[in-house]
């Protein structure tokens, strides 16, 4: 296992969102969801990517370490880091080992309960140390219309994270016309009550920075004339999901 290469998509040295602190973030190649408002549809399918073992991934976002301060170290985003846990569990395991913070950022969509996939997940847990659990849409139908996959296996794995008394974060994207109904919004904020594990919840608001890559792709973009959401409704969003109501890290 220790020869097990990441397909890597590309690399953040300084982020600043996705997670506590200053993180050095890989994102991971490949994604089970179409999200209509991805801005990495290249993770997709294209064979763009460099491969990293964990120990060569581990070296080099090392050198940034002077950086990260307490709260900071290594997030996993995507993509889908959940398709490649083999390489997970390797560098968490190395990161663990030099006592640094991992986190990683998930849409969940191709957790199952079923094996092997359960027990490698099992095995990642114990060298994770947060997870940014990403809801896209509450409502079965509408997450169908808006990723191309039901979310129940999503939910799932945020009651499986609670059950275990994993920490989460819990991000929503919000979109116009497609994930920022009130009723819905009032839903996911019923469900985020039934868990014990949630230390933040966010609102991310829809943005058009990636849609040039759907161009390049040649794709058609789902969601072509539709806007950013308003300041009203990000307030909106965040009053009907109590965001302040939830523990705040100040990086």
């Amino acid at each position: 296992m220790e020869n097990v290469k990441g397909r890597i998509h590309s690399i953040e040295s300084f982020g600043s969102v996705d997670g506590p602190g200053v993180r050095y973030i890989y994102f991971l190649h490949g994604c089970p969801l179409r999200c209509q408002f991805c801005h990495n549809p290249d993770t997709w399918g294209s064979q763009k990517y460099q491969e990293l073992t964990a120990q060569q991934a581990l070296d080099q976002a090392m050198k940034y370490r002077s950086y990260w301060g307490q709260k900071g170290g290594l997030t996993i985003s995507g993509g889908e880091p959940l398709l490649q846990m083999d390489f997970l569990i390797e560098l968490f395991k190395l990161a663990k080992k030099e006592g640094v913070h991992t986190c990683i950022d998930t849409s969940g969509g191709c957790f199952t309960r079923k094996e092997p996939f359960f027990s490698q997940f099992e095995e990642l847990m114990k060298y994770t140390d947060l997870l940014l659990v990403d809801i896209k849409e509450i409502n079965k139908e509408r997450h169908q219309i808006l990723t191309g996959k039901t979310n129940e296996n999503i939910l799932d794995m945020a009651r499986y994270l609670s059950d275990i008394q994993k920490p989460i974060w819990i991000r929503h994207v919000l979109v116009p016309e497609r994930s920022d109904y009130d009723e819905d919004l009032k839903s996911l904020d019923e469900f985020i009550k039934t868990l014990n594990n949630v230390e933040r919840v966010e609102i991310l608001p829809y943005h058009t920075l990636g849609t040039f890559k759907w161009k390049e792709l040649g794709i058609d973009y789902p969601l072509e004339g539709i806007n950013p959401p308003t300041k009203e409704r990000l307030e909106n969003a965040n009053q009907l999901l109590h965001t302040q109501e939830y523990q705040n890290y100040k990086d």
